[in-house]
This record gives structure tokens, C-alpha cells and sequence, in this order.
């Protein structure tokens, strides 16, 4: 990350963690605020058919994020696939052009985002934005094979037992190297539904020999096991086996399941514990909708982070159905555990 000589290295996250006083909040949801600003998401494509259609959507989005306080910012790829572009007619060259364009404009707006701290006036907080020079990390999202087909699988992690790891290598293999080659600061394996899909993206990442470091977040409906069913605590030290991965832990899962999932994952890993649930809300598959008055409030979201943190939690966000003012709130609270970050002098 260039403004603060953070070096994509194994140890990205725990200098990160370092910089910014060992605590950091991760953005929020990103389609429902895409929806919020007027997008239509309603295809195969989800919040990657705005790469196509309003790029500038999705930068303000990330400037909404970065302006609410988040320290991490996650690209608009986790739907994004060469085989799901194919599939509308683009060719493979466009397809990988479109996969780049995710991280150029989360790259952007991190620049945008340091330019409006520059001409700001006030000592970080105005009308109610952050606007504090900061290390600032850009993750390429990577979503599951499930969610490629778009059909709620990668809620349920079956793939069916035709399924292989070398064939789930071989779907993600190109899509990652055109992610890490677009400039991202790691890579965000997420919603990782199955154990399956777990040892791919590890094997994946030592065969291709990536000189850039990642986090593997999986999905739980029980508080126990993996949505697939499978052992948590063998998908998670898959994880801690794997040298490029520097954080392991949960997202899009409710946050009621989280204090017990991160306990669950320290048994088994000392890498940083990275968390950024739903609502809670309920996803209905079949009508490709969430139901409605099935999640919690930001105020009963928020109670729950200083648990988080104070059982392991370091990397703090949300996911689905979370807005800029549940990360605004995050903030706040984590602002209000961890010590001033050591000032670090910017690169010129």
C-alpha cells in the first residue's frame, strides 16, 4: 500500500494492525448501497453487473465507506467471473478487463478519499465524515463458485459430489491472477461455504505463486459448522496451513453466531481474526430476496463488537444488509478501545 510502506508481505495484516493501533473496520455492504444510489441488481451478475453499467456507483460507495471510517475496502468482484461474463457475450479479453476494473476503482477512490482528507480543514471529523490520512487497504474480493451460479449455493456450500478441488482450482485459477496482478493490497476469499473450496483456494495460491497475501472468511447458519456442514475447524486450519494467508474468520453470517465461531477458530490458527457479519437477515433463495424484519438494529450490531474484539477479533466489519452508518458506528466503538496508532511518516 503505497502512502504508508505497508509491504505485501505474509506480515501485511499484523503491520497494518500495528499502523492503525491494533484494530481496524472493514467496510460494509456494497449492493445494497449500490441499490440505495439507484442500481439494478437484479441478474446473475449481482453487484458486478455495475462494473458494465455505473462504475461511478460503485466508487461512490467506496468513498461513502472510507468516509464512514473504514480502513479496508472491498472490490465489487465477488460475483465477478470470466465464465459469468462470458456467459453474457463478453469475450475473454473483456471479461478480464472488467475483473481489473473492479480494483481500479477501489484504487481510485482510495486516492479520491486521500485527496478530500488533503483540502480538509478540520483535524479528521467534518459533517459527520472521517477524513483522516490513514493506511488504507484495498481487498480484491474473490466470491465462491457458489455464488458464480447464482442460485443461493454458496449459502448451502453442495456443489454436488461431482465437485472436485481440481476442477474448483481450475474455475478460480484466472480470475486470481488477474486480480493480483490489478494491484490490490491482498486478496479476499469470502463466503467460503465448504472445505472443499477451502483447500482450492490454498493450493491455488502456492501453485500460482502470488507475491500478494489473502484472508479466507467463511459463512456459517448454525454457529458451528461451515454452511456445507463441514468441520469449521478443519476449514479454518486449512487456513493456517497456508503461508499467503495472513487473516482467517467469518462473514455474511448473523451476528449472533459470531462469538462462538471465533473462539472456535482460535483453537486452531494464530493469524489475525477477521469478522464482518450480515444483518442477520434471512436470504430466501428461491425469491433471490432478503426477508424483510428478520435482521437487528446498528445499535444491537454494535453491542456486539467489543465482545468480538475482546475474544479475538481484530478486523471488524459488516456484510450484507450493513450500511456506511453501521461502519460509522463500528468506528466509533473501536475508536473508543485501542490506543493512538503510531504516527508514520507518508512516502513522497
Amino acid at each position: 500500500m503505497e502512502a504508508f510502506n505497508i509491504p505485501a508481505t505474509p506480515s501485511l495484516i499484523k503491520e497494518f494492525l500495528r499502523q492503525t493501533g491494533g484494530a481496524a473496520v472493514i467496510d460494509g455492504g456494497l449492493a445494497t448501497e449500490l441499490e440505495r444510489h439507484g442500481a439494478d441488481l437484479n441478474d446473475p451478475l449481482w453487484s458486478a453487473k455495475c462494473l458494465l453499467t455505473s462504475p461511478h456507483l460503485i466508487r461512490s460507495v467506496h468513498l461513502d465507506y472510507l468516509e464512514a471510517g473504514a480502513d479496508i475496502i472491498i472490490t465489487a468482484s465477488y460475483q465477478a467471473t470470466i465464465q459469468g461474463f462470458e456467459a453474457k457475450g463478453f469475450s475473454r479479453e473483456q471479461s478480464e478487463s472488467l475483473l481489473k476494473k473492479s480494483v481500479e476503482i477501489a484504487l481510485e477512490a482510495r486516492q479520491m478519499y486521500y485527496e478530500r482528507c488533503g483540502k480538509s480543514s478540520s483535524d479528521g471529523i467534518g459533517d459527520g465524515k472521517v477524513l483522516k490520512k490513514r493506511p488504507i487497504l484495498v481487498a480484491a474480493s474473490v466470491g465462491s463458485y457458489g455464488a458464480y451460479l447464482a442460485d443461493g449455493s454458496e449459502y448451502s456450500g453442495d456443489y454436488g459430489d461431482a465437485m472436485t478441488v481440481k476442477a474448483l482450482k481450475e474455475f478460480h485459477r484466472r480470475r486470481v491472477q488477474v486480480l493480483a496482478g490489478a494491484g490490490p493490497d491482498l486478496i479476499a476469499f469470502e463466503t467460503v461455504p465448504n472445505k472443499i473450496e477451502a483447500q482450492a483456494y490454498a493450493e491455488l495460491l502456492e501453485e500460482e505463486h502470488l507475491k500478494i497475501p489473502a484472508w479466507f472468511t467463511f459463512n456459517s447458519k448454525d454457529g458451528v459448522n461451515v454452511v456445507s456442514g463441514d468441520s469449521l475447524l478443519q476449514c479454518a486450519s486449512i487456513a493456517e496451513s497456508c503461508k499467503q494467508v495472513v487473516a482467517v474468520g467469518i462473514n455474511c453470517t448473523p451476528p449472533r453466531f459470531i462469538h462462538d465461531l471465533i473462539l472456535a477458530i482460535k483453537k486452531v490458527t494464530t493469524k489475525p481474526i477477521v469478522i464482518y457479519p450480515n444483518s442477520g437477515e434471512r436470504y430466501d433463495a428461491d425469491q433471490k430476496e432478503w426477508v424483510q424484519n428478520t435482521g437487528v438494529k446498528d445499535e444491537d450490531f454494535i453491542s456486539y463488537v467489543n465482545k468480538w474484539c475482546e475474544v479475538g477479533a481484530s478486523l471488524v466489519g459488516g456484510c450484507c444488509r450493513t450500511t456506511p452508518s453501521t461502519i460509522k458506528a463500528i468506528r466509533r466503538t473501536l475508536s473508543r478501545k485501542t490506543p493512538a496508532a503510531p504516527k508514520e511518516k507518508l512516502a513522497t
